[in-house]
């Protein structure tokens, strides 16, 4: 006349079964969703692309011997010296004439290829000596690859 605490007792028994079967469900709806997924491959990387959405790679640049790779370099220049003669402005120094610029440094962008290298070292020397005087001086340093190809310019190279 004692009480079996648990072994037969039909609520406790209730349980269980109950608890076997959530395991079972939450097992068969987990490789329900991993079947789903590997038959998907790759949809899930394809949300949010369409007709209507913004592509975020852009197209590949010109070749820059086109001359749609030349007009690009002659655009991107001009904004660079626009950029630089704005900053001119705003220190109270004079504008840069923009068109003057962009012939100049579309010349620098392309040295001429008959100027001796040798010659081109013996004036990279002398900038750099004339930009230590400046330092000296208390004087902005020049650009030494823009000063040697404007003094391969004035040499007629």
């Amino acid at each position: 006349m004692g009480s079996d605490h648990g072994h037969n007792d039909p609520v406790l028994g209730g349980f269980e079964g109950l608890f076997f079967a959530l395991i079972v469900v939450v097992t068969v709806l987990g490789v329900i969703i991993a079947i789903v997924n590997a038959m998907m491959g790759g949809m899930y990387d394809q949300i949010g692309s369409g007709g209507l959405s913004i592509d975020t790679r852009p197209p590949p640049p010109p070749p820059p011997d086109s001359p749609a790779g030349r007009a690009e370099r002659r655009e991107e220049i001009r904004q660079l010296i626009e950029a630089r003669s704005a900053r001119r402005q705003a220190r109270g120094q004079a504008p840069l004439d923009i068109d003057a610029e962009v012939a100049a440094a579309e010349q620098i962008a392309e040295p001429s290829p008959a100027v001796d290298p040798a010659l081109r070292e013996e004036i990279r020397g002398l900038v750099v000596a004339r930009n230590e005087r400046r330092a000296r001086q208390g004087k902005a340093p020049l650009d030494v690859e823009e000063e040697i190809d404007r003094q391969v310019r004035e040499l007629g190279g």
